[in-house]
């Protein structure tokens, strides 16, 4: 089997193209246009794997994916590139709209060429998976409830509002045109490789610096946390046997403010470090928190009700927060020279707050 995974050089799509190759043994073929966020170094492991290919190219660039699918033929697809910083969206919209609404259609329009050419098994067996988010799904701070696959798309950003769009197209190319479609919305991932501008690495580095850590407003915005290894995991999944058109929630049932998640890792920062590295630094770590002025629209709280993977396709994570966050407290310990080469080349990425994003 050999699939075609867009953004495989980003945080969430190197996950899943690690194990893909690593465990599965699939062979993959990574379509990426290497923004800021796309770092090959996130695949050292299946860099040099005869199972690999990569592709430096744009999914906006229509030819260049007719060349790719006619190249390699791939029996899946999984549709991850997205502009997905929410601080980003709001400063500048256009390359969300560019990337996310006619990035996909471009994928799209040239699957559905494609599947319309295959044969046989080949065509049964192609499926094309579209990754999104629970943003889609607006702000649940006036309710106890959990986002499932028939809440309103109620977006809020621009990040979101494109996303949204996606997921539309994607189902429409699947009613109208009958391209096997199947679709996920994620939670809030963090894990190995994440981009240091995101919540948790950017909490762990600055803490590690003793610079202030940013916290917007009080804190109090809720989200679920899945480690990206649970996720590609559950990826997988969704592609080989979820429903043709389904949607599926996926969720790390780990709902947290973003002052309880700052916290935490400050205490397990604590626990992890030696004596000498602690004396170098403020104590408590605690005290490093900084309250800065919220970002415009700031969605309240986002929680998943992730039943459906569960009951149609097994799924459940494997990590909880306290054992994802002490994973990846110890990976950022352990990869200083992965993370510290990025913010010394990318000082105004870095700079950004990021609080309470995925991907």
């Amino acid at each position: 089997m050999k699939i075609l995974v867009t953004g495989g050089a980003g945080f969430i799509g190197s996950a899943v193209i690690r194990y893909l190759i690593d465990e599965l043994k699939i062979a993959v073929v990574n379509v990426d246009k290497l923004t800021y966020a796309g770092n090959l170094s996130t695949l050292g492991s299946v860099s040099a794997s005869p199972l690999y290919h990569f592709c430096h190219h744009d999914i906006c660039d229509a030819q260049a994916m007719r060349d790719i699918f006619e190249t390699h033929q791939p029996d899946a697809v999984m549709h991850l590139a997205a502009e997905s910083h929410v601080d980003r969206s709001i400063d500048g919209p256009a390359d969300f709209i560019q990337t996310n609404v006619v990035g996909t259609y471009v994928l799209l329009e040239v699957a559905r060429k494609y599947y319309a050419r295959l044969q046989g098994d080949k065509k049964d067996g192609f499926r094309f998976h579209h990754v999104s988010t629970d943003e889609v799904y607006g702000d649940l701070s006036d309710t106890d409830l959990m986002f499932t696959e028939t809440t309103p798309y109620a977006p809020s950003s621009p990040y979101s509002a494109t996303k949204a769009s996606s997921d539309h197209l994607v189902r429409a190319w699947g009613r109208t045109y009958n391209l096997p479609v199947v679709l996920s919305n994620c939670s809030n991932n963090y894990g190995p490789y994440q981009f240091p501008e995101k919540l948790i690495p950017k909490v762990i580095i600055n803490a590690l610096n003793a610079q202030a850590i940013p916290v917007y407003g009080e804190g109090l915005q809720i989200r679920d946390w899945l480690y990206v290894e649970d996720h590609a995991r559950a990826l997988v999944e969704v592609l080989h046997h979820g429903g043709l058109g389904e949607t599926y929630n996926i969720g790390g049932h780990n709902e947290q403010t973003n002052i309880n998640v700052v916290k935490t890792i400050c205490r397990t920062l604590e626990q992890m470090l030696s004596s000498e590295q602690l004396a170098k630094l403020p104590q408590p770590l605690e005290s490093l928190i900084t309250h800065v002025t919220d970002r415009p629209g700031h969605d309240l709280r986002y929680a998943i009700d992730a039943k459906k993977i569960q009951q149609d396709l097994g799924w459940v994570p494997q990590e909880t927060f306290e054992t994802g966050i002490a994973k990846i407290v110890a990976w950022y310990l352990e990869n200083h020279d992965w993370w510290q080469e990025i913010i010394d080349t990318d000082n105004e990425s870095t700079s950004r707050l990021g609080l309470g994003d995925k991907k």
